[in-house]
């Protein structure tokens, strides 16, 4: 018999909160419950966690387990906290020393072999995590670049439950990659390369300047398309805040490119006219998927009709 907990982080859309996942294990037949709100991807970490933890080589507690997830009432999407319920589970269980995850977070998928795979929306997840006063988090490997954008935090990577599992007996230690060089990002589109349209180029340097809506009228091949994908180019770079705010979008959208930094460049989204309302808006259920309007958010939504 036994009881931990182990922190991680719900998503509600770009918003995170900071959830205690804790397991209870009594005697009785074996089973896994799991309590909290939670969606069908979170129900079926039941079979994934136990894989993966015998498949870490870990003893698993044949008997009545229970996992919750604090705090009860909010609703938990996603297959993030299969690390975190695996950790709980095996320190309420077997006995695996979690003391050393203290002031950790814990985000990450596994899989059947006992891998831990990268989650949309790692970002705001340990951003929430530190406004919440936590210090460090233990994220997948493919995910350390994006949590290492929020400012004070001390992030390890993992790429295995075993990992995790001999770094708290104090065997083994968790990853710490060094920062990948970053991709020089392509030049933006220049208004100089606009000859003639005097009075486009001016409509546009007042909307950059003064952040007017524009309304283009013309016969196709006019320049409207030309002069609008070059509406970024001439606004300003991000402040720091909005620059998390727009990285935290993409990194929810799956549209982070690994080992990127902060989006500094004011984003441009053009979609085709033909755009479904989901994807103007966004849906998902559960884990929201912005659209290209809040893709576009401290950035240009180009709209061609």
């Amino acid at each position: 018999m036994g009881y931990a907990q182990v922190r991680s982080v719900a998503l509600s859309g770009v918003v995170g909160e900071v959830i205690v996942v804790e397991a209870d294990v009594a005697p009785g037949l074996p089973s896994l419950v799991v309590s909290g709100l939670p969606d069908a991807a979170l129900s079926e970490a039941r079979d994934r966690i136990r894989a993966a933890v015998h498949n870490s080589g870990a003893p698993w507690p044949q008997q009545r387990i229970t996992v919750n997830l604090l705090p009860a009432h909010i609703r938990k999407h996603g297959s993030g906290f299969d690390a975190a319920m695996a950790l709980a589970v095996l320190a309420a269980g077997a006995g695996l020393p979690v003391g050393r995850l203290g002031d950790t977070v814990v985000l990450g998928e596994l899989g059947l072999d006992g891998t831990v795979r990268p989650v949309r929306g790692v970002l705001p997840a340990v951003l929430a995590a530190s406004r919440a006063g936590v210090g460090a988090a233990v994220v997948p490997l493919a995910n350390v670049a994006e949590a290492r954008l929020v400012p004070g935090m001390q992030v390890r990577a993992a790429d295995s439950l075993g990992r995790i599992i001999g770094y708290l007996h104090g065997t083994e230690h968790l990853l710490d990659p060094p920062p990948e060089p970053s991709v020089p990002e392509p030049p933006p589109l220049d208004l100089a390369d606009v000859l003639g349209q005097e009075r486009g180029r001016r409509v546009i340097e007042l909307a950059a300047a003064g952040r007017h809506h524009v309304a283009m009228f013309g016969p196709p091949g006019a320049g409207k398309t030309m002069l609008a994908h070059r509406l970024p180019g001439i606004l300003p770079p991000l402040a720091d805040e909005e620059a998390i705010e727009a990285t935290a979008l993409h990194s929810v959208a799956g549209t982070l490119p690994p080992g990127s930094a902060l989006i500094r460049r004011p984003p441009l989204q053009s979609p085709h006219h033909t755009a479904s309302v989901a994807a103007l808006v966004g849906g998902g259920a559960g884990l929201a998927r912005p659209g290209a309007i809040s893709l576009a958010h401290n950035g240009v939504l180009f709209l061609d009709g």
